[in-house]
C-alpha cells in the first residue's frame, strides 16, 4: 500500500477531536497534551496493591446465557455453508483466482485449501479492523491514515487524509511513548554519543557502558542479583527456555501462556504438560503426578506462567504458586510482560503487588515494550543463572545488541519510577529535573493507571458489558462480542462516534479466533496513565451508544445503569473498592 507523498509525520491531522497544547512551551520537560493528558485532580489516582479482604481475583468472569452461544455457532455454521458453496462455484467459473490453492506446473500449492478457508472467507471480511497505519506518536492519541477499499478488503488505497483518535489500542501503559520530555531528550543525546546501533552481538562489540548500566539498574529495580537485557521481547522467552531446560526435563505451562513461551518450550525438547488457566488444584495434581510416576529427580521441573496473560487480563495466583514451589521443589519461570511497571505500588510487577520476595521466583521475565515505551525484554534471577544464560542463550550470542537510544529510553523511564537510588547505577541521570529523578512523576503515572483501570472496568460492568479482567487492575479490559460479523460494525462505529454532539474517534483493537475461542471474540481496550478522566468518560459514552445499538450488553446479572449516572458515581466506586480491599 503506497503512502501518498503528502502524508507526513509533521502534518496536522485532517480530523481532530481535541486541541493539542503544552502547559509551558519554554520548558523542554513539559509534555504535550496529545501524548500525555494533563489531569492534576488528586481524586483521579489510586493505589495498585493487593487487598487480602477482597480476595485474590475479586470479581469472577461472567458468562453469557446459553442462547448467545447457540446463535453464535449458528452464524458460524451459515458462514461455513455459504462460504464453501461460493468456493465450489468459484473454482469452476474462475479457476485462476484459486490457482494458489492447487498444484500447478510442478509446484506444490502455496496454501492448504482447508486451512486457509478461515482467512479467505472470514478474516478478509473484517481486514479493515487490523493493521491500520499510524502517523504520529502512539501516546494518549494517535493519528491514523484514512484508507478505502474497492475490492472487498483485498487491498487498500490511502486517501491522503488522517484522523486523530483516542488511542486505547497501544501497550503504552505508563505513557512513556512521547516525542517531547526527558525520555525523548535523553535518547536524542545518546544517539549523538553512541549512534543508533552498536553493530554487533553482546559477546563481541555490542556491549556498551549503557548496556551494563541498564542491566545493573534493572536488577536493582526488580530486586534480584543480576539481569540480562534482550533486544526482542518474543526472543526473550523463546531463546531463554531452551537455554535452561532440555530433553528429559518437564515444563508445566498455563494453557493461556503467550506464544513465545510455547515456542521456546517446543524448541527446548523438554516434555510439556499444560494445566487449566489459573487452576491451582490442577497444577498441584500435575506436580504430584510427575513426581509419583517417577520423573527423574536429576532433571528439572519448570512451571512456566504468565503473570498476566494478554488474552484474559487476569493475574497469576503467585502466593499459591510459591507455596506449591516450597512444597514440591520446582523451578519457577514468571512472564511479567504486561505487569512490570504497571502493577504494584512501586511498579515492580506481580511480586510487588502481592508483597512477596522476588528472589523466590527463579526467573523473572518481562518486556520493555509496554510500560517503558521502548523495545526488547529482560531476564532477572540469580547471578549464577544469568551468567549461564549469557553463555547459552541465542539472544545473547547471535542477536544484535539492543540499540543505544532504546537502552536510554529504558534507563530514563525506569529511573523516573525508582527515584534517587537510580543515580548510583547511571550517574548521567543526575542532570534530570528534580521532579523526575525524585520518583514522584513515575509513581504518579502508576497511580493514574490504577485509577483508570478500576474506573473503566467498574463502569463497563455497571453498563451491562461482560468484561474479561477480574480484579479491576488490568491495563487492558476486554469486552465480549458474541458474533464474528459484529466485529467490523463495532470497529467502524467506534472509530466514528459522536459524544455530546462532538465527533470523537476511538482506536480499539479487536481479537478473534484463533487468538480467542471461536464463540467469544472480544474488544481489547488498552488503558494508559496518559488518559484523562474526560477521555475515559467520552470512551464510556461511545461504548454505551455502540453497545446498546448492537446488543453487546450481554451480562446475565441484569445490571443496566444509565451511562451518565455511571460516570457521576465512578470516582466514588473506585474509592469504595479501595476501602473494601
Amino acid at each position: 500500500m503506497p503512502v501518498p507523498w503528502g502524508v507526513q509525520a509533521t502534518r496536522a491531522p485532517t480530523r481532530v477531536f481535541d486541541e493539542d497544547w503544552t502547559p509551558n512551551p519554554e520548558d523542554p520537560y513539559s509534555l504535550r497534551h496529545s501524548e500525555y493528558g494533563h489531569d492534576t485532580n488528586p481524586d483521579h489516582r489510586s493505589d495498585s496493591k493487593f487487598g487480602e479482604q477482597k480476595g485474590y481475583l475479586g470479581d469472577k468472569v461472567e458468562e453469557p446465557v446459553m442462547w448467545i452461544y447457540l446463535l453464535t455457532y449458528i452464524s458460524y455454521s451459515l458462514l461455513q455453508m455459504f462460504g464453501h458453496a461460493r468456493e465450489f462455484i468459484g473454482k469452476v467459473l474462475f479457476p485462476g483466482d484459486y490457482e494458489h490453492l492447487r498444484a500447478h506446473d510442478g509446484y506444490a500449492p502455496l496454501f492448504s485449501d482447508w486451512d486457509s478457508f478461515y482467512t479467505r472467507r472470514l478474516k478478509l471480511r473484517i481486514d479493515d479492523c487490523f493493521a491500520r497505519p499510524v502517523t504520529s506518536v502512539a501516546g494518549r492519541t494517535a493519528t491514523l491514515l484514512d484508507r478505502t477499499t474497492s475490492n472487498y478488503n483485498n487491498s487498500f488505497t490511502f486517501t491522503g487524509e488522517t484522523t486523530q483518535a483516542l488511542n486505547v489500542s497501544s501497550y503504552n501503559y505508563l505513557g512513556f511513548a512521547q516525542s517531547r520530555g526527558p525520555c525523548a531528550d535523553q535518547a536524542e543525546d545518546v544517539v549523538s554519543e553512541f549512534g543508533v546501533t552498536t553493530g554487533g552481538r553482546r559477546g563481541e562489540v555490542g556491549t556498551s557502558t549503557l548496556h551494563v548500566q541498564c542491566e545493573r539498574l534493572m536488577a536493582n529495580f526488580l530486586g534480584v542479583e543480576d539481569c540480562m537485557i534482550v533486544s526482542m521481547g518474543f526472543a526473550t522467552n523463546s531463546t531463554t527456555l531452551p537455554a535452561v531446560v532440555s530433553k528429559g526435563c518437564l515444563i508445566i505451562s498455563d494453557e493461556l501462556n503467550h506464544a513465545s513461551i510455547r515456542f521456546g518450550a517446543r524448541l527446548s525438547g523438554a516434555m510439556v504438560r499444560s494445566f487449566k488457566h489459573n487452576d491451582m488444584e490442577e497444577l498441584e495434581n500435575l506436580l504430584r503426578e510427575a513426581i509419583s510416576q517417577g520423573h527423574p529427580r536429576t532433571h528439572r521441573r519448570l512451571p512456566a506462567n504468565s503473570s498476566r496473560p494478554p488474552r484474559e487480563g487476569d493475574l497469576a495466583n503467585l502466593p499459591v504458586i510459591l507455596k506449591l514451589k516450597e512444597k514440591y521443589k520446582f523451578y519457577l519461570f514468571m512472564d511479567e510482560a504486561h505487569s512490570i511497571g504497571a502493577l504494584g505500588p512501586r511498579g515492580r510487577g506481580t511480586c510487588d503487588y502481592f508483597g512477596v520476595d522476588p528472589r523466590k521466583v527463579d526467573l523473572l521475565m518481562g518486556t520493555f515494550t509496554k510500560s517503558f515505551g521502548a523495545a526488547g525484554g529482560y531476564i532477572g534471577g540469580s547471578s549464577k543463572l544469568i551468567s549461564m544464560l549469557r553463555l547459552k542463550s541465542h539472544a545473547e550470542n547471535y542477536a544484535e545488541a539492543m540499540a543505544p537510544p532504546v537502552v536510554s529510553q529504558i534507563i530514563t523511564s525506569t529511573a523516573s519510577i525508582m527515584g534517587p537510588s537510580s543515580v548510583q547505577f547511571v550517574p548521567s541521570l543526575g542532570v534530570l529535573p528534580p521532579h523526575l529523578i525524585s520518583g514522584v512523576a513515575g509513581v504518579d503515572r502508576i497511580r493514574r493507571l490504577a485509577f483508570n483501570c478500576r474506573y473503566v472496568h467498574g463502569c463497563l460492568r455497571k453498563l451491562g458489558f461482560i468484561v474479561y479482567a477480574p480484579g479491576k487492575l488490568a491495563p487492558f479490559s476486554r469486552l465480549m462480542l458474541e458474533r464474528h460479523n459484529i466485529m467490523r460494525v463495532f470497529h467502524s462505529a467506534s472509530f466514528s462516534t459522536k459524544t455530546s454532539d462532538t465527533p470523537h474517534s476511538n482506536s480499539v483493537v479487536l481479537a478473534a479466533f484463533p487468538a480467542t475461542p471461536l464463540a467469544t471474540p472480544r474488544i481489547r481496550l488498552c488503558l494508559s496513565s496518559a488518559h484523562t478522566k474526560d477521555d475515559l468518560d467520552s470512551l464510556l459514552r461511545a461504548l454505551d451508544d455502540v453497545g446498546s445499538t448492537l446488543g453487546l450488553k450481554l451480562s446475565p446479572s441484569g445490571m443496566r445503569m444509565n451511562v451518565e449516572d455511571v460516570i457521576q458515581e465512578g470516582v466514588q466506586m473506585v474509592r469504595d473498592y479501595e476501602a473494601s480491599a
